[in-house]
């Protein structure tokens, strides 16, 4: 069996909403990356619902990552970079009152146990991956290169024949690198999110309308864990199934 590519990147976001941390590799499990959307913003305003970027654009700006000896047990301390160059840990209160302040609401930290259930923070399948075809051929429509982190994907893999969107006919089947398996089941539909620009927290409606009339409003692909493990830079990736 041929690789069709490898991972060229791997992302994870300790903190929902905030820019993620690239890493060389990390373990996979069933409810997705390590440390993945493991912390977030509780908004008091809409009881049961996390604050997004959809209600504070500010957050695109801050960058989370994990400091500290991982465990299985428990997380390391999540480590909380300003836009200003600021540095906060996860569950300070004047990192709590910053984000009340921009988001114009009450706002409580909460964290999901590695050993608890399903992770309420990530709201669909547990691994989101992209594809540098694609995210070149969006370039050369915006004639003008895309922010990766606008699309905040886990995984970002370079094709062996790089043919943009060859993603969409890996629905329905199973990618493999080293001994984690993923079974990709649907096409990642996009929202706002995508328009906010992580530098400055500003906003561009065009790309989103240009996903919208060019690509049915989708951009990359959505994969649930079957068989967890350990996923490095440069692994090959393998595609299965018909």
């Amino acid at each position: 069996m041929k690789p069709i590519g490898e991972i060229k990147e791997i992302i994870r976001y300790p903190v929902k909403s905030f820019q993620g941390e690239r890493v060389q590799r990390t373990r996979v499990l069933k409810g997705g990356l390590y440390g993945d959307r493991s912390h977030a913003f509780l908004d008091e305003s809409r009881p049961g619902n996390f604050l997004t970027i959809t209600q504070c654009p500010e957050m695109a700006r801050y960058r989370a990552r994990f400091r500290g000896e991982e465990s299985p047990d428990r997380y390391p301390p999540v480590e909380v970079t300003s836009p200003e160059g600021r540095v906060y840990r996860f569950g300070d209160d004047e990192l709590q009152r910053r984000i009340e302040g921009l988001a114009k609401r009450k706002v409580s930290p909460v964290m999901h146990d590695p050993n608890g259930g399903p992770n309420r923070a990530i709201e669909e399948a547990p691994v989101l991956i992209v594809t540098d075809a694609s995210l070149r051929e969006l370039g050369k429509w915006r004639r003008r290169e895309v922010a990766l982190e606008r699309f905040r994907p886990n995984l970002l893999i370079s094709l062996h024949d790089p043919v943009p969107f060859a993603e969409d006919d890996w629905v329905g089947r199973t990618l493999k690198a080293g001994g984690v398996e993923l079974a990709v089941n649907r096409p990642c539909e996009r929202c706002m999110i995508v328009t906010v620009d992580p530098k400055d927290a500003s906003r561009d409606p065009s790309l989103l309308r240009t996903l919208v009339n060019e690509r049915d409003n989708c951009f990359g692909v959505y994969a649930a864990v079957i068989r967890p493990g350990e996923v490095e830079v440069g692994q090959q990736v393998f595609l299965t199934g018909s």
